[in-house]
């Protein structure tokens, strides 16, 4: 009787074993499926930034085919508080990225309304309106590289019809950073457009139509009920927006390449310089993270202005 009883006890235990463990399963089931995919993240991210931590706090030569580290963090540091041209670059990105964004944002808003108000050819407008942001970075620039040109740019011969004598579009110190502006409201409005136009549709009509039997004129609607409903869509365009225009390289590089002089260098094209032609590794790691912080702390920086705009 007492084997039976001890017999019973290990069958037990073994039964026992098999159930925690799938009972364990099922309780952490969603680490088990998440983990993997997490770990690959955390990986994928984490590894690049601590090397590019690790390169701006050092000098990174080639000799005999092989790397050379060199552990130099004052003197990187000391070349970034001594780099006038970063100065010059940063606060150039700071006027392109404010105005040309505000710029898109209202434009982008009123075409939004415009185009949600049409009730014929309203898919045909919609495509026509988006194919700025479909064409390659290269044919954009040689386009308005052209229509710039001072002798036979169709902007200078349109001017000349007018009484106005030809503008030096890019070679001028005081229209180059403007002339670029231009481009990229050309380029990025349509995408601001996308954003607020599907919102804008998703507005409820009813409450529009009550405002007007109760008569509001079209500005109290646009001001008190549109733009107050369209502030989180308004509030993404401009996050994304915000952070593709400070990191702006291909349409500088392409028109202007920074000049004349520094009159259009961004801290993308400098950045740009200092890895791929001066070859500084060490240097354009910390300048890379410089931007990063430079970045956050104007989303920052807009953020709070924006949250004392709507105490107010």
């Amino acid at each position: 009787m007492a084997r039976i009883l001890r017999l019973q006890k290990s069958d037990a235990r073994i039964e026992g074993k098999p159930r925690s463990l799938i009972d364990f399963i099922d309780k952490h089931l969603n680490w088990f499926t998440l983990g993997p995919a997490l770990v690959m993240m955390l990986m994928l991210t984490a590894y690049p930034f601590i090397n590019l931590i690790w390169m701006a706090v050092s000098t990174i030569t080639f000799e005999q085919a092989s790397e050379v580290w060199t552990f130099t963090p004052v003197r990187n540091f000391q070349d970034l508080l001594s780099d006038e041209i970063f100065r010059i670059a940063l606060w150039n990105t700071i006027v392109f990225s404010v105005v040309s964004v505000s710029v898109e944002i209202v434009l982008g808003l009123g075409l939004a309304i415009l185009v949600s108000s049409i009730t014929r050819f309203k898919g045909v407008v919609r495509t026509a309106l988006i194919i700025p942001i479909l064409m390659p970075p290269i044919a954009i620039g040689s386009m308005w590289s052209l229509m710039y040109g001072f002798d036979f740019g169709v902007i200078n011969q349109m001017l000349g019809y007018i009484g106005i004598a030809p503008l030096n579009w890019l070679g001028s110190t005081s229209l180059a950073l403007m002339s670029v502006i231009i481009v990229d409201v050309w380029h990025w409005t349509p995408f601001v457009f996308l954003i607020l136009f599907a919102s804008v549709e998703g507005l409820p009509r009813d409450v529009i139509e009550a405002a007007r039997v109760d008569g509001a004129g079209n500005r109290a609607i646009l001001f008190k009920i549109i733009i107050p409903l369209l502030k989180p869509a308004i509030f993404v365009a401009l996050l994304f927006r915000s952070i593709l225009a400070f990191k702006v390289f291909d349409e500088v590089f392409l028109l202007t390449s920074g000049g004349p002089g520094t009159s259009t260098e961004v801290v993308s094209l400098h950045l740009y310089k200092v890895f791929f032609v001066q070859n500084e590794m060490g240097y354009g790691a910390l300048l890379s993270i410089a931007i990063i912080c430079a970045t956050v702390a104007f989303l920052w920086v807009g953020k709070c202005a924006g949250s004392a705009l709507k105490e107010n």
